[in-house]
C-alpha cells in the first residue's frame, strides 16, 4: 500500500516523480559522462495524460442546472453525513465567515495520514486524529470535551487509518490497528472493543443495527452495533497495492454496496452478506502505473434506487440498486465522492476539475477547471480538492493549497474564497448551518 500522508497526494506525487524521470531522459547520458545531443523541435506533449478528456455534452448546453432547495440538517452523523450518502442542498449562509478554530489532536505527517472525516450529533463534533486518539468538541464554540486513546493495551507502534460514525446514542471508532470500539459519546469511555480481520483504513458505516467496516485486505465486516458480535463478513479480491485510506460502504435497509480497492463493487443483503449483484470498475485500458489502481476511494452514493460510483482508474457507473443493472458509464475518473443533488451529480476528476453530470444519462453539462498547481508557470506544488458538498447554494471544496472555494452550481464559476490556517485534504462537512474544514495540521474550521 502507498505511504504517502493522503490518498490524493500519493497519486499526485506518483505521477509528479513519474514525468520528472521521463521528462530528464535527454540527460541521462551526461549522467554518465555522454553528451546528448540537442532536443528535437516542436512541442512536448505527456504520454501519461488520459486518452479522453472530460467534455460538455453539446445537446446540454441550453439545459439549466437547477438544484433543490436547500434543507437544514441537525446532523452529519457519518462518513458521506448518513448510510446512503445522499444528502441533498444543505442549508448554509451563501457567504459563510469564520466563527471558531478547535484542535482535534495529532496531524497527518510523513509518517501518519489523517483520513477521517468529523462528525456532528446531539450538540458534539467527533473526529480522529493521525495518532488514533477520539477527540470530542463543542459544536458551538470548539471546545473540546473529551479526548481518548484507542489504541489497544500494551501497543508500542502506530497505525494510519480509521474514523468515527455515530448512530443511536454511540459513538463507533475503526482503527489502523485491526480494531472497532463502541464509545459512549458523553464521555468517550468504551463499551465494547472488537478485533477485525485486518487494519480499517475507513470509517464504520452503521445502519440497521449493524456497524459495516472495510479492511485493508478487502474485507467487510458485519458486526453487531449492540455488542460488537461478528454477523458476517464477505471478501473481495485482495490486491497487492492500492490508494492509502478506503471508502466507507455505503447502506440502506435492503442493500450494502461495498466498494473495494480492486475496482470491484457488490451489492450486499444486509441480513446476512450474500451477493446481490456485481460490478467492476476497473478500467480494461490502463495506459500507466497509476491507471492500475482501480480503487474505489470515494464512496458510493444510493439514491431513488440507483447506485452511483466512481474510480479511480476512469470509470464512473449509475446501477440499477435491485438487480445491479448497469444504467449508464461515463469516462469520468476520481477519488472523491459525487454529490448528489436534483437531476445532477458533482464531481471531482483526477484531472482537477469540478464536473456536472446528469443523474439520467450520465452526460457531463459543464467542465470547471480547479488550479492544479500553486506554480502554474513551472507547475509545480500539486494541489489536490477534497468535496465538494453542495450547501447555501454553492458546492463547496477544500484545497490542499488552504482554500476553500464556493463554486456555482450553474457553470462551476468560483464565487467564493475563504482561507484556510493550513492545508486540507479531507471534504468539508455541514450540519445546522455551519460548515466544518479538518485541516491536515489537526485544525478543525467552523464557518457560519
Amino acid at each position: 500500500m502507498t505511504t504517502a500522508r493522503s490518498t490524493r497526494r500519493s497519486a499526485l506525487l506518483s505521477a509528479s516523480l513519474l514525468a520528472v524521470f521521463l521528462g530528464g531522459c535527454d540527460t541521462v547520458g551526461d549522467w554518465f559522462g555522454k553528451t546528448s545531443d540537442p532536443p528535437l523541435p516542436g512541442q512536448r506533449v505527456s504520454i501519461l495524460t488520459r486518452e479522453r478528456k472530460v467534455e460538455p455534452d453539446v445537446r446540454l448546453a441550453d439545459t439549466a442546472v437547477t438544484v433543490p432547495p436547500p434543507v437544514a440538517n441537525a446532523a452529519w452523523a457519518q462518513a458521506g453525513g448518513q448510510p446512503d450518502h445522499s444528502m441533498g442542498h444543505l442549508a448554509l449562509s451563501a457567504n459563510p465567515a469564520e466563527a471558531w478554530r478547535g484542535d482535534v489532536g495529532t496531524g497527518g505527517s510523513s509518517s501518519r495520514a489523517l483520513l477521517g472525516v468529523p462528525v456532528i450529533a446531539d450538540g458534539r463534533i467527533f473526529a480522529m486524529d493521525a495518532d488514533a486518539h477520539v477527540a470530542a468538541l463543542d459544536e458551538k464554540t470548539g471546545r473540546s470535551l473529551w479526548r481518548i486513546d484507542t489504541k489497544p493495551e500494551h501497543e508500542r507502534g502506530g497505525a494510519t487509518g480509521g474514523g468515527v460514525s455515530y448512530a443511536d446514542g454511540r459513538l463507533f471508532a475503526a482503527t489502523g490497528f485491526a480494531e472497532v470500539v463502541a464509545l459512549d459519546p458523553a464521555s468517550g469511555s468504551v463499551i465494547w472493543r472488537k478485533r477485525v480481520a485486518g487494519p480499517v483504513r475507513g470509517a464504520p458505516t452503521v445502519q440497521g443495527g449493524r456497524v459495516l467496516v472495510l479492511t485493508l485486505d478487502n474485507q467487510l465486516v458485519a458486526l453487531s452495533a449492540s455488542d460488537g458480535t461478528l454477523q458476517w463478513s464477505h471478501q473481495g479480491i485482495l490486491e497487492t497495492a492500492g490508494l492509502l485510506g478506503a471508502a466507507s460502504p455505503a447502506a440502506t435497509g435492503t442493500l450494502v454496496v461495498a466498494p473495494y480497492s480492486s475496482g470491484e463493487l457488490f451489492g450486499l443483503r444486509p441480513e446476512n452478506g450474500r451477493v446481490a449483484w456485481q460490478e467492476s470498475l476497473a478500467n480494461i485500458r490502463r495506459t500507466g502505473a497509476l491507471s492500475n489502481l482501480a480503487d474505489i476511494r470515494g464512496l458510493p452514493v444510493v439514491d431513488r434506487g440507483t447506485v452511483y460510483a466512481i474510480g479511480h482508474s476512469g470509470r464512473m457507473v449509475a446501477i440499477d440498486e435491485r438487480i445491479g443493472n448497469r444504467v449508464w458509464e461515463a469516462e469520468i475518473g476520481g477519488v472523491q465522492t459525487p454529490w448528489l443533488a436534483g437531476d445532477y451529480l458533482f464531481t471531482v476528476t483526477n484531472d482537477a476539475e469540478l464536473v456536472a453530470v446528469t443523474r439520467q444519462g450520465g452526460r457531463a453539462r459543464w467542465v470547471a477547471p480547479l488550479d492544479r498547481y500553486e506554480d502554474p508557470k513551472d507547475k509545480s506544488g500539486p494541489i489536490v480538492w477534497a468535496g465538494p458538498v453542495l450547501a447555501g447554494g454553492r458546492l463547496w471544496v477544500a484545497g490542499s493549497n488552504g482554500k476553500l472555494l464556493g463554486l456555482s452550481p450553474n457553470d462551476g464559476a468560483v464565487e467564493v474564497t475563504r482561507t484556510l490556517p493550513k492545508a486540507a485534504y479531507l471534504p468539508p462537512v455541514v450540519a445546522n448551518n455551519t460548515l466544518y474544514v479538518l485541516c491536515d495540521n489537526g485544525t478543525l474550521v467552523a464557518f457560519r
